[in-house]
């Protein structure tokens, strides 16, 4: 044994000294030379717990135990660090390891008991639930230094019940595990204890429910988190709970690290940094090394504020060690690197101070001693001449990170834009009428500002100036301006995203552009702000089919099936958000209407299917699952049901405002009872899947509805079954259905459901379409239909004189040339049947010249036709207008819509040149 280490060691420590009078056998020769010299990792950790814990059924004796090993294991870091042999960064590594240890062994020790008297915890759906551990603070960071306490936080995956004679909900059992684990480690005994454990950061603090599940957190975060949850939850570290555990974690990402880069942070930080400064004067502890002038918090504070900052855009910057993310700070040029090398050296020079502090009698603290004896035995460990020597050094370390730290966050220079706020006014005056004028005049004196906090008057004055530059580069800056002034009323008390558009130029001129284009994305953004987080943060890439439905599934996770406005919140959104998206990539990355058409047709299909699954899984928890035509037992996997999409939706061909056309459709065995409870027969299964799935899909709430769905082109319309079987349907097409329920077929296929049954109808509908038919009775039955829409749907006679042209119903617009595809496909697919493959009219005409029964010029021209003129319709729905146009502007297209139709459907139509209608 080396004396001269034993006597620093009990120099440093009068707590080392307890232990030794305790546990003599720490000196025992070759125990000591194993513990002293050598380092442990997590492993060999793992291996002492396991050993020294292995086989304890009795409670008391296995707080005991756990306790002395504490002891030995602290006296062991104490001589370490006492006679150098192990480093800062070391020692908080094994500290951290130990107690991710201590809380898996207590965590385990205390669930047995548990399940004995209630059982399991499982989910409704059957998984078995565990305990999340979530550590927070330096335990998350793995940062712990000698006497830390650990804040911790508990949750789990989803609701449920146990499975025991004495059955409790899910949350409930987390709460008695939860607090068996803190009293397995926090409860004083004769034997000390293992760590003090700390709640308070848990969603609500004190007083609030001990555990909560993923979707209760999730739902805090986004809608009760405050900015310094964000700074805490920057450290926050899955401690237990495996795959869920990390899925949790994973979900508070966005909630810490925002998508735009967010100067919010840095105003968080300094309400932050004065609370602490008020309660360091309070209770005169400047003499605080982490929470005084210069000390630990503020070397953490300056690597957080870039993290929160950044960290959304530089992903390197979330890692929970201060440390590494100050070496990125440096590596990313946001911090100087004499900045980080002075930063790192007073952060590892406090660190050991206060570890020094701390092993004197293992207390939380770290202020400085006051009895000259204990500031002796600092100095002494430290290897300083005298306690003077001492805090010269240490006051020039604080005084270096003081500077860092005023000068990160010391209020910016006045924007030069707000000392020119009265020039950029008298050029706004030049560009605005009087209504646009006293807009912004009711705006600055009305009621609503006064209401306002006058933090947030500030930020809005300080956005104002910004707002006017951009609109005044706009090409409408009146437009701009009274299509924005409600988007403006309705965030300014959030005030997060008028700091964003100050800071980032490129997002504010591109919300102006869009509100020169389209007041509809404005009114979007405006009736649900929500959204903003979207526009401010998009690529304006057009989503992609596999990521909206992976974004679509993992929102709707772990959202129980009873939580209804829950899912309704998220489907609603998940659609606003995403057509937001195209939008935008519609008016200023110019995508073509193809594939803004594709996107919308996928966001549709996505949400359907979702609300599918959603529907069937509420009716089947209620009625158990019904059996199919062929006596098997229906499941999630196996739906025997399907949505059919017509019109737009079916020819994929959605535009901003369009609703679903739907049918549904069911292989169901109708008699037959459902399995469950509650049983119902297969048929009354079917309608309340269907019910369900129009209630989740149109129901108003504050977030609006998902779509508005029409199910009139079912059999026999609004007088027929919301449900039909496949027999039925069949029946009812070959028997009863009309020429043009025939034609509204030209553009149905199956959006959502059960593969097997999707491929059923795919082939009924093409040998519906392929049947036989007299080409003169198409063409008449075509005739007929299309002459109703026009006198229904078109122009008027007064109209028309005036020279407008409803781009859709008019003759020469959309619906002609609809209507010559599904007549195509009528007439001729009997001969033909590839005409039959394709629901969308771009694929039908291309077929059509394939297989010779269309020219290709003449397929050519209709297609032009067509995609300018559903251009031009995109265009309108953007901007709120209606589909009346200017005719004279439609001529020439309208020319070549006409002649094609006297041709393939109407020879006695005639096209008026001088009238610039067909007739």
């Amino acid at each position: 044994m080396n004396l001269d280490q034993l006597h620093k060691t009990l120099v440093a420590s009068q707590y080392a000294e307890q232990i030794l009078e305790k546990h003599k056998s720490l000196l025992e020769e070759d125990y000591a030379k194993d513990q002293f010299s050598n380092t442990l990792n997590k492993k060999s950790l793992s291996n002492i717990i396991e050993y020294e814990l292995c086989n304890i059924q009795n409670e008391a004796e296995w707080m005991q135990i756990i306790r002395i090993l504490r002891a030995r294991l602290m006296f062991r870091w104490i001589w370490q660090d006492a006679n150098q042999l192990t480093n800062v960064i070391q020692l908080t590594q094994e500290l951290s390891d130990f107690a991710d240890l201590a809380v898996i062994a207590a965590k385990n020790f205390a669930l047995t008991p548990l399940i004995t008297k209630y059982g399991e915890p499982l989910s409704y759906a059957g998984k078995a639930q565990d305990l999340i551990v979530i550590a927070m603070g330096k335990h998350g960071a793995q940062e712990l230094n000698l006497s830390s306490d650990i804040d911790l936080i508990f949750a789990f995956d989803e609701q449920g019940e146990t499975n025991g004679r004495k059955c409790i909900d899910v949350q409930q059992f987390c709460i008695l595990w939860g607090q068996k684990l803190i009293y397995l480690l926090d409860h004083i005994t004769s034997d000390g204890f293992v760590f003090r454990v700390d709640m308070r950061l848990r969603p609500w603090g004190d007083g609030s429910a001990l555990a909560i599940s993923h979707v209760a957190l999730e739902k805090y975060l986004s809608q009760h988190g405050r900015e310094w949850e964000r700074y805490a939850w920057i450290k926050a570290r899955a401690v237990t709970g495996g795959k869920e555990g990390q899925e949790l974690l994973h979900m508070t990402r966005p909630f810490v690290f925002r998508k735009y880069v967010d100067y919010t942070a840095f105003e968080a930080m300094r309400e932050m940094k004065t609370m602490i400064e008020r309660e360091v004067l309070r209770r005169n502890i400047e003499d605080d090394i982490k929470l005084g002038s210069g000390g630990i918090r503020e070397v953490e504070f300056i690597v957080q504020v870039f993290q929160l900052i950044y960290g959304g855009a530089k992903l390197e910057l979330q890692d929970r060690k201060c440390l590494v993310s100050l070496h990125h700070l440096g590596e990313a040029e946001l911090l100087d690197q004499a900045a980080v090398i002075e930063l790192e050296d007073a952060y590892l020079f406090l660190r050991r101070v206060e570890h020094a502090i701390q092993a004197l009698n293992d207390q939380q603290t770290q202020s400085l001693p006051t009895e000259p004896d204990l500031r002796q035995r600092m100095v002494d460990t430290l290897g300083y001449g005298s306690w003077d020597e001492f805090l010269s050094v240490l006051n020039e370390k604080r005084k270096k990170v003081t500077y860092q730290f005023e000068h990160l966050i010391k209020e910016k220079d006045i924007d030069p834009l707000v000392d020119s706020f009265t020039q950029l006014e008298k050029k706004l005056d030049e560009v605005l009428d009087d209504n646009a004028k006293n807009l912004i005049h009711e705006f600055w004196h009305g009621h609503a500002l006064k209401k306002l906090p006058a933090k947030a008057v500030q930020r809005l004055k300080m956005f104002w100036p910004h707002l006017i530059e951009a609109i005044l580069q706009s090409n409408k800056p009146q437009i701009a301006l009274m299509r924005l002034m409600p988007l403006v009323e309705s965030v300014m008390r959030r005030t997060v995203y008028l700091v964003m558009l100050i800071e980032s130029k490129g997002a504010l001129q591109r919300l102006v552009k869009m509100a020169t284009v389209s007041p509809w994305i404005c009114e979007e953004l405006t009736h649900y702000p929500v959204l903003l987080d979207e526009f401010l943060s998009m690529d304006f890439e057009l989503p992609k089919r596999q990521d909206l439905e992976d974004s679509l599934r993992q929102q709707l996770l772990r959202i129980e099936i009873d939580q209804v406005e829950d899912q309704l919140r998220v489907l609603r959104l998940f659609k606003k958000s995403n057509v937001l998206t195209v939008a935008a990539s519609d008016v200023l990355a110019e995508s073509s209407l193809m594939k803004v058409s594709d996107a919308l047709t996928d966001i549709a299909e996505v949400s359907v299917q979702a609300t599918l699954n959603l529907a069937y899984q509420i009716t089947a928890k209620k009625h158990g699952y019904p059996l199919d035509m062929e006596g098997q037992q229906c499941s999630l996997d196996h739906l025997a049901f399907a949505v059919i999409g017509y019109g737009k939706v079916g020819g994929i061909e959605l535009g901003y405002g369009s609703d679903l056309d739907l049918v549904f459709i069911h292989y169901m065995d109708e008699q037959a009872d459902t399995n469950g409870q509650k049983q119902i027969s297969g048929f009354e299964f079917a309608m309340r899947v269907a019910q369900k799935f129009i209630s989740l899909m149109t129901t108003q709430t504050l977030d609006g509805r998902v779509y508005e769905v029409d199910t009139r082109l079912r059999p026999s319309g609004e007088a027929g079954l919301l449900v039909t079987s496949l027999k039925a349907f069949e029946q009812y097409q070959l028997k009863s259905a009309w020429m043009w329920e025939h034609q509204a077929l030209v553009r149905a296929r199956t959006i959502a459901g059960q593969k097997s049954l999707c491929e059923k109808f795919e082939a009924l509908r093409c040998k519906i379409l392929t049947m036989p038919r007299q080409e003169a009775l198409v063409k008449e039955e075509v005739l007929k239909m299309r002459q109703k829409m026009k006198d229904h749907l078109g122009s008027s006679k007064e109209q028309k004189k005036e020279g407008i042209f409803h781009l859709k119903q008019d003759a020469g617009g959309i619906v002609d040339i609809e209507f010559m595809a599904q007549y195509m496909v009528l007439a001729w697919s009997g001969s033909n049947s590839d005409l039959a493959h394709y629901s969308d009219n771009v694929r039908i005409l291309e077929d059509a010249a394939k297989a010779n029964c269309l020219s290709s010029s003449d397929a050519t021209a209709l297609i032009q036709a067509y995609l300018t003129e559903r251009a031009e319709s995109h265009r309108l729905a953007l901007a709120n207008q209606s589909m009346q146009v200017s005719a004279s502007d439609w001529h020439d297209t309208r020319v070549v819509v006409c002649k094609l139709w006297q041709r393939l459907i109407d020879p006695n139509a005639e096209f008026a040149l001088d009238k610039n209608d067909c007739v």
